[in-house]
């Protein structure tokens, strides 16, 4: 599934060149770390987990390439590819030893097929796979007999989910995608592989996040470009492999959850009947709730919420895009409380002791680094500001957001 929400941006590409940790700087609220690269330009931070292994993607020299990344106390490790030139993450998980994305393989696609790792990598026509990265070694995921898979979420079990595609020819597809997918849910042994099925009436799933109770959520809907939109008409928890709906803002399409904690709540984003794109949090007692933006804007997605029920994302304006952080019903700038010289545009995951990682743009180069966010004190609170003075984003790093979920460019 390639996430490409309308009018709405997410940065996917960052960082400066950097042998380790650079100097941060610090004010109340955070301590902001821009992370290093592996030789390009640009990385991006997509996961931290409770032992503070961050895992993301970078470009490498030349930035033609971009390739998964993690980084160990401080220093950026490429964990390689499955033979193609591009591999990375798009969305956050928690295996304490392992890490998982996707990535190309050496075979070209014999169906001409963009799929979904377009949206969140170079591409260059090859298939590409989910893959697991443990003790030095990445190993690919098995697909339901079609060509290419995506791996999205882990837990400390060892358990992945995500979606493949299957041998059917699917009439909801829009070329060049051809093949029907399923999410699916890999085991400890990552040969064995289980179906996540629609709910009744859509012929296609996706699974992005698992909690370590083994609940799994994700999306419902149809083909179409294995994209979220109508692929997302439904957002869905499956439980004992069953999928349930869990309601929407009120529009028929981009009904994404995207993060589960282990208290079994659920952040993510979904079309509102004005056919805007807000970031939800759902809870068993209460149901889905509309976050809302930072004053003045009108976009916002939620991508991680932790076990203390902080939620991270970004809220889109007529500036572009900042990281924000939702708490006790009240929505935070990040660049507000950050006291750093980055710009930061979107926040993608949180851990239980509040820290956060995303990606950032730093005015002074014009490069997009990756950053680790790390809340000063003993306390995770932060002030309650709302809103800060962004700049406003230039042009190749617009561009890199509308690569990213392909969307029309911010104005």
């Amino acid at each position: 599934m390639k996430w490409n929400i309308r009018r709405v941006i997410v940065v996917g590409f960052t960082c400066l060149l950097m042998s380790g940790w650079l100097a941060a700087q610090t004010r109340s609220g955070y301590t902001v770390t821009n992370l290093g690269t592996t030789g390009g330009s640009s990385s991006a931070a997509i996961s931290i987990n409770n032992p503070h292994w961050i895992a993301g993607f970078s470009t490498l020299a030349g930035d033609q390439t971009t390739n998964a990344v993690l980084w160990l106390n401080g220093t950026p490790m490429n964990l390689g590819t499955l033979g193609g030139p591009n591999s990375g993450m798009g969305w956050p998980n928690h295996n304490h030893t392992a890490v998982v994305g996707i990535s190309e393989t050496d075979n070209i696609d014999p169906l001409g097929e963009t799929w979904s790792c377009a949206a969140f990598m170079p591409t260059t026509g090859h298939t590409c796979l989910g893959f697991v990265w443990q003790n030095g070694v990445m190993s690919p995921l098995p697909t339901l007999g079609g060509n290419n898979g995506y791996a999205a979420g882990a837990n400390s079990a060892g358990q992945v989910v995500g979606w493949a595609e299957t041998t059917y020819h699917d009439p909801t597809c829009v070329s060049p995608q051809v093949l029907q997918f399923e999410g699916v849910l890999w085991g400890r042994n990552h040969g064995q592989i289980q179906v996540l099925p629609p709910l009744p009436g859509d012929p296609d799933s996706a699974a992005t996040a698992i909690n370590d109770s083994g609940q799994v959520v994700g999306i419902s809907g149809i083909c179409e470009n294995a994209v979220g939109d109508l692929s997302a008409k439904h957002a869905v928890i499956w439980q004992n492999g069953q999928p349930s709906d869990i309601g929407n803002l009120g529009g028929n399409a981009w009904n994404t959850p995207t993060a589960i904690n282990d208290k079994g709540e659920i952040a993510g984003f979904s079309e509102d009947a004005q056919g805007d794109i807000h970031a939800f949090l759902w809870t068993k007692s209460d149901g889905i709730h509309d976050l809302g933006t930072l004053p003045g804007d009108s976009m916002s997605l939620a991508y991680a919420v932790n076990d203390l029920g902080q939620v991270v994302g970004q809220s889109i304006g007529p500036n572009g895009s900042s990281a924000v952080l939702w708490q006790n019903g009240k929505i935070v700038n990040l660049n507000s409380v950050s006291g750093s010289s980055l710009v930061l545009i979107y926040a993608n995951d949180i851990d239980h002791s509040g820290r956060i990682v995303g990606q950032a743009y730093d005015p002074s180069t014009g490069e997009a680094p990756a950053f680790v966010a790390v809340p000063t004190g003993t306390s995770t609170s932060v002030p309650q500001t709302t809103s800060a003075t962004t700049p406003a984003l230039p042009q190749n790093v617009r561009e890199m957001l509308q690569r990213r979920h392909g969307l029309a460019p911010i104005r």
